[in-house]
């Protein structure tokens, strides 16, 4: 919707009206351009064009993984649907619309990407997916600095601060196997607190992060995801990681992951995990700096292409990526 019409990387372009243009698609990459939920600084309209652009190579749909040996751009099939049209004054128009994309996608037998906007497309997103994988059957994998349950904001039920809320309440995802990581700060308070515990939610805040170690929290946090559900829907809101890593975003909160290790827990779930959909919100070009958000968001994308690639090739008899091997012997 804004900017020059580009596609993520230059990869093909799809049109979602037409099943034809993305019938053998492994990967569809769709932009929901929408921050009428913003509580704090809107500009996240502007992230699925800052996204899809942010990169000093060049933009031929090709993008080979020095760590996974796999170029996740062409040994999958990873198409550009462009943008739902949202207008920010209509929020429940802009849900209904997002969600029609994702599951219009889903039901193709492709994983639908999205490009965000602000956190307020959680509901749309991870309700399309498990529209076609089945309420209660899709886990989610959170990462964030909130925990986004809040009940009424400002006086609506939708917003930035209320989809994982709402995603329960509707059944679209069981609050047991709903996994938050990069809780910090000062909000929600106690009684929002009380009600997450009350649907058996588990959330990984940043002191047992620091005390226990990303990769344990990740371990454990796998095995409560496949219990009894069929594969996960991953949502990455760019604030999980500190200000330092992530300036461009609407509520930044200090105290978060490193770049780095947003990266390789990206990495490890979609190569260790079944993933039905993924989600990468929150960026806000106005506020950032050097395009530090905005790359970091790209390669957050191009983590996760590159991990459902070597996935599927192991799947299909290739050699498990070991990260222990040496880069010249071929991991």
């Amino acid at each position: 919707m804004f900017g020059p019409d580009i596609t993520f990387l230059g990869v093909e372009r799809c049109d979602l009206t037409d099943e034809s243009t993305f019938a053998d698609a492994d990967v569809v990459i769709v932009g929901a351009p929408f921050d009428g939920g913003t509580s704090n600084r809107p500009g996240a309209r502007f992230g699925p064009q800052a996204l899809r652009q942010a990169c000093y190579l060049a933009h031929d749909g090709s993008r080979p993984s020095m760590a996974l040996r796999v170029d996740g751009l062409k040994d999958l099939k990873v198409l550009d649907a462009g943008d739902v049209e949202c207008y920010s004054g209509d929020i429940e128009n802009s849900i209904k619309d997002i969600e029609a994309a994702v599951y219009t996608i889903a039901k193709s037998g492709a994983i639908p990407i999205i490009l965000g906007g602000d956190h307020t497309i959680a509901l749309p997103d991870a309700r399309g997916v498990a529209r076609h994988h089945g309420f209660g059957r899709v886990s989610m994998i959170h990462f964030d600095a909130h925990a986004d349950t809040g009940e009424i904001e400002f006086g609506h039920l939708y917003g930035h601060g209320q989809p994982m809320r709402r995603l329960i309440e509707s059944g679209a995802i069981r609050g047991d196997r709903f996994l938050q990581l990069g809780l910090r700060g000062y909000w929600p308070g106690p009684k929002i607190l009380s009600w997450m515990a009350q649907q058996n939610m588990r959330s990984y805040e940043m002191t047992e992060i620091v005390a226990r170690g990303l990769p344990e929290c990740l371990t454990e946090a796998f095995t409560i995801a496949l219990d009894d559900c069929d594969g996960i829907f991953l949502s990455v809101d760019i604030d999980v990681c500190d200000p330092g890593h992530a300036p461009g975003t609407g509520t930044p909160e200090p105290g978060g992951l490193t770049a780095r290790e947003l990266l390789d827990a990206v990495r490890r779930i979609c190569y260790e995990l079944p993933v039905l959909g993924v989600e990468v919100v929150e960026v806000a070009p106005p506020y950032d700096h050097a395009d530090i958000t905005a790359f970091l968001g790209n390669r957050v994308v191009l983590e996760a292409l590159s991990a459902i690639a070597r996935r599927r090739e192991v799947a299909a008899g290739g050699e498990p990526w070991n990260p222990r091997k040496p880069l010249l012997e071929g991991r």
